[in-house]
């Protein structure tokens, strides 16, 4: 016997943390997710068992051996298969219903507007190193007016920013202008867990190599980030809960059980920031001089 799909039957258990008009008006949000490999992936699903209706969804990728670790799609059956296809196959599998405009080329840098178009949220999924692709977006999003979520797989913990169209923007947060793309790594990572909390149990710091665009990963982080951005997320579409948009930022880290909230006005050009961004640089200049 085959079941008929019923959005109501399948969701009904969210209602209680939801009333039936909010859950209807989860249905009715669009959602933009920028990549689909970590985080990005995994934001898809939760989101969309969340009962979320509607998204926009952008990756050129395939899908190799070295995603196993961390990246919900990347199973022996979906070797070298499109990310944006499994991934839409598998979020119809919870919701035949569900809208998806898919952007299988990516998001492009000259035309973020287009895969923004109509979005009520952006949740950010792009590859840490893909500074173009992720400063145009947010750069859309800000002048659209649309709120953008990021939350970041930091060891095993993540680290979790909002950006409000009223606020400051993500460019003023994180000053990427003007750098090359080793300090927009340093700058980048950085900014997103002021805190830290992730770097005292990092037993081979020789595994994060920013200039050749490297870095250690895990699935438990990756968790975590589809948890806190699919919170965030809601709690934005239903205009409900704390939001505290940058410059505050959140670091929860499940391997030392501690979470820190950080507030840094004028983000990166904090002093503290600028100071902690300094010895980054020390840092990688011994790698790069032992190298």
């Amino acid at each position: 016997m085959t079941t008929q799909f019923n959005y109501e039957e399948a969701f009904s258990r969210n209602l209680g943390w939801f009333t039936e008009a909010e859950q209807a008006r989860l249905r009715r949000s669009t959602i933009a997710i920028a990549g689909l490999g970590g985080v990005g992936g995994i934001h898809l699903l939760t989101l969309a068992r969340l009962g979320i209706g509607r998204f926009r969804i952008a990756d050129f990728d395939t899908f190799g051996v070295h995603n196993f670790n961390r990246q919900v799609g990347a199973t022996m059956s979906t070797l070298d298969r499109s990310k944006i296809e499994v991934l839409t196959e598998q979020a119809r599998d919870i919701n035949p219903d569900i809208e998806i405009e898919c952007f299988p080329q990516g998001v492009s840098p000259d035309d973020p507007d287009s895969f923004l178009k109509g979005a009520d949220v952006y949740v950010d999924g792009l590859d840490f190193f893909a500074f173009s692709a992720r400063r145009a977006t947010f750069a859309a999003c800000h002048r659209l007016g649309i709120p953008a979520v990021t939350a970041a797989p930091l060891g095993m913990g993540t680290g979790l920013l909002v950006f409000s169209p009223q606020g400051m923007s993500f460019e003023q947060y994180f000053r990427l202008d003007g750098c090359d793309e080793t300090e927009q790594a340093l700058r980048f990572l950085v900014g997103l867990a002021p805190a830290g909390l992730h770097r005292p149990y990092l037993v081979e710091p020789s595994r994060i190599d920013l200039a050749n665009k490297r870095g250690p990963s895990t699935m438990i982080a990756c968790n975590l980030c589809a948890g806190v951005a699919a919170a965030e997320t809601v709690k934005l579409l239903l205009g409900r809960g704390d939001v505290r948009p940058a410059p505050w930022a959140l670091q929860f880290d499940a391997f030392r059980n501690r979470m820190v909230r950080t507030w840094r006005p004028g983000g990166n050009g904090n002093p503290l920031q600028r100071l902690i961004i300094a010895l980054g640089r020390r840092q990688l200049l011994k790698q790069i001089t032992r190298a």
